[in-house]
């Protein structure tokens, strides 16, 4: 009879345990931004390989992108919106195959999220204004940040200085 009961015992545990769900960790709360259209909309607006990155937080190949060797003086801004990230001047060669960034053009120009997808955390980095996704920052950057904002180029477009 004791061997019954401390059987019975285990077996309400067990199903009990296996009806306490354990909650999923909180969702990040979706961010709201000044420009916001819907996918139909941004799929008009955007090639569908900017589509792909900015929307869908893809990521291009390396050494594949446009903006990796320009060296010119000037603005990178958002391909989906047109805010302002960075200069050229915090351009730097990371030998990464991105084009890579010591520092945005302003702290407020850019929103880092933590990402844990594909198996790993690091920090996404979005456009502000219409939260796009543009790449990602990490701490081996060169001074005088340390940072290193390692981004897409389909997700930005270059705007050269006016010549004087």
């Amino acid at each position: 009879m004791r061997i019954f009961t401390n059987l019975l015992v285990a077996v309400v545990a067990i199903g009990l345990l296996g009806c306490i769900s354990v909650a999923a960790p909180a969702q990040k709360a979706q961010q709201k931004y000044e420009i916001t259209h819907t996918l139909a909309e941004w799929h008009k607006l955007l090639s569908p390989q900017a589509f792909y990155v900015l929307r869908e937080s893809g990521t291009e190949r390396s050494f594949t992108g446009k903006l990796l060797d320009v060296h010119d003086k000037g603005t990178f801004v958002c391909a989906g919106c047109g805010q302002k990230l960075f200069r050229s001047e915090t351009k730097f060669e990371s030998g990464t195959g991105w084009p890579s960034f010591y520092a945005p053009i302003k702290a407020k120009a850019v929103d880092q999220i933590e990402d844990d997808s594909d198996g790993m955390v690091r920090t996404e980095v979005k456009c502000s204004k219409c939260g796009g996704h543009l790449g990602h920052v990490f701490d081996d950057g060169p001074k005088p940040t340390g940072l290193r904002y390692c981004m897409n180029s389909v997700a930005m477009k270059f705007t050269p200085d006016a010549k004087k």
